[in-house]
């Protein structure tokens, strides 16, 4: 990720760390995240995770606790107040206590480490998301990620499919994950685990089973190596995105599972045509892209769809919407093409 985002793109991935590390830890579900900082800190994060729960039509509370500092813990050292918080979260016998420090916490030397490695009669697992001390919301989420790994082994792989590092907060990631599932059972395989997404604790030492973990995108690579050194676990780079993307995936996925992807292929190619066919009214229409936070994966395959329909894009048609992230697979790109034709014929 640049560390220097264009400002169209800055709201989009400059967010709190914090907030991406939450975003991972409470779809733990028998988990309770405590928040060591501010109760602010807390609040405001449990606000806005749980608004875009509702949002998605998810009717979930997320387990947020705050150490809850206060002006002389933070002149003397937040440790006791830390040690509080885990008790009485400790005392709710959940399974598995996640520690996401703050800003404040780490900028005046909390040993953050120290607390949890203490016996609390759970696992306690602590996760660095100071963004003062450098990093954004996407730190937050590989910090999570490789954390909730590490007490993970090897075992006998069964061809099974990780899926790595899922957006928990974008509108569309049921969707999304349907379509990689789709894509998958063409080859024969199946999920063993959604790393992390709506799972429980006990789950999570399955992660080392499958032959193959598939990431959301690109930005999740440091955790796929992170896999790959840990679990000897390969990994494909990204969900699908675009019409010959969604052929690669098949591909990639395949070789690394040792599997034929011909049979898949031939038929996805197939789907593609239906494709074509179901949205033949839209060719000839002539299309505008929006002026703001298209990115080059954006305009690959804006400019791949409108040459398979045989649209234009021009300064003078139709502004027609983009997903907030590339669309996946042929049937992202299905839901976005519906978007278009309301836009188009409006």
């Amino acid at each position: 990720m640049s560390s220097s985002p264009l400002p169209s793109n800055t709201s989009r991935f400059g967010g709190c760390t914090l907030t991406g590390a939450l975003s991972v830890t409470t779809s733990v579900r028998d988990s309770i995240s405590i928040v060591h900082g501010p109760k602010g800190c807390s609040h405001h994060n449990f606000s806005l995770l749980h608004t875009i729960a509702l949002e998605n039509d998810a009717l979930s509370i997320p387990s947020v606790h705050a150490s809850g500092l206060l002006e002389g813990d933070i002149i003397f050292g937040g440790e006791a107040a830390l040690e509080r918080a885990l008790a009485e979260c400790a005392s709710l016998r959940p399974k598995c206590i996640f520690v996401l420090s703050t800003c404040i916490a780490e900028t005046i030397g909390d040993d953050v480490g120290a607390v949890c490695g203490m016996d609390w009669g759970v696992p306690v697992i602590a996760v660095p998301t100071a963004g003062f001390l450098g990093g954004v919301f996407q730190n937050g989420v590989l910090n999570a990620l490789c954390a909730l790994s590490d007490g993970t082994y090897p075992v006998p792989s069964d061809g099974t499919v990780n899926i790595i590092g899922e957006k928990n907060l974008e509108y569309e990631v049921e969707e999304n994950y349907r379509e990689v599932s789709r894509l998958l059972s063409a080859l024969g395989l199946h999920v063993n685990l959604r790393f992390i997404h709506q799972i429980s604790y006990d789950e999570i030492p399955v992660l080392g089973r499958a032959s193959v973990n598939v990431l959301r995108d690109e930005d999740i690579a440091p955790v796929g190596d992170h896999l790959k050194a840990r679990l000897d676990t390969p990994y494909v780079e990204s969900f699908p995105v675009g019409l010959a993307g969604t052929i690669r995936f098949l591909e990639l996925v395949a070789d690394a599972c040792g599997v034929s992807s011909h049979p898949a292929v031939q038929d996805e190619r197939a789907v593609q045509e239906d494709l074509r066919a179901d949205f033949s009214d839209l060719a000839g229409a002539r299309i505008v892209l929006p002026s703001l936070g298209v990115s080059a994966i954006d305009r690959g395959v804006v400019g791949e769809v409108a040459t398979a329909l045989d649209m234009k894009i021009t300064s003078d048609g139709s502004c027609v919407p983009l997903p907030l992230s590339p669309p996946i697979g042929t049937g992202g790109i299905r839901r976005m093409l519906h978007r278009w034709r309301r836009m188009i014929h409006a």
